[in-house]
């Protein structure tokens, strides 16, 4: 099992953009994708990709009390974490489970494979 603790991502209203007849990924989404491959860099770098069927539990803890759904958190958590070579596409998460945790400021989630 891979444990990885990263910030908290933006909400999937302020993750997607519309610029003309296309949807793509707005800076603050960009900007944690970033983030994340740089954590992943520095504090896995020796972590080989998973390449079969996975499971993935995310641990949510906000960075606030404000009401949340936690089904809008996966969608930049499980890119960035794609993106970060953690695996090679989330296609092969077939059991994800949230958990809403403590509220701690400034906010992270902990992500086990």
């Amino acid at each position: 099992m891979t444990t990885i603790n990263l910030p908290w991502p933006p909400s999937i209203n302020h993750y997607w953009r519309r610029v003309g007849n296309r949807t793509i990924i707005s800076k603050a989404g960009r900007d944690y994708r970033e983030r994340v491959i740089a954590h992943v860099t520095y504090c896995h770098p020796r972590l080989e990709q998973y390449t079969g069927r996975l499971s993935v539990r995310i641990m949510a803890h906000a960075p606030d009390r404000r009401r949340r759904d936690l089904d809008n958190l996966p969608k930049a958590i499980l890119d960035a974490v794609t993106h970060a070579g953690v695996w090679r596409d989330d296609e092969q998460i077939d059991d994800l489970h949230i958990v809403r945790g403590e509220v701690v400021t400034p906010g992270f989630v902990t992500v086990e494979v």
